[in-house]
């Protein structure tokens, strides 16, 4: 899986009821040689992903292709990634724990 097929499959993995009445956006901000910025906007538990992403989201997860897609799979915990400097997170953190509940186990 690369980074362009994570944030194509995040649509499918995006657990609506987990989001209901939530109105945020979620960014991803990929650094390295394949570099892009991606966003997922949630307006009242409805989903939408934004590739180019936002100007303000409330949360964004600053890190390179590789260290993502091992978070995404599982081969990587995200929080010994931040922990590590990996992975940098701003904005609402409390949002990004939820990552995993939104989009399913592959999305952290």
């Amino acid at each position: 899986m690369n980074v362009n097929q994570f944030f194509e499959a995040l649509p499918a993995r995006y657990n609506r009821s987990a989001a209901a009445g939530l109105t945020k956006t979620i960014q991803w901000n990929i650094t390295d040689a394949d570099p892009g910025v991606w966003a997922f906007e949630i307006v009242d538990g409805e989903g939408r992903l934004v590739p180019g992403g936002v100007e303000k989201p409330d949360t964004t997860f600053t890190t390179d292709a590789e260290t993502w897609i091992a978070i995404a799979q599982g081969r990587q915990d995200a929080m010994r990634a931040f922990m590590t400097g990996r992975l940098k997170v701003a904005g609402d953190t409390m949002l990004a724990t939820r990552s995993a509940e939104l989009f399913g186990p592959q999305a952290t």
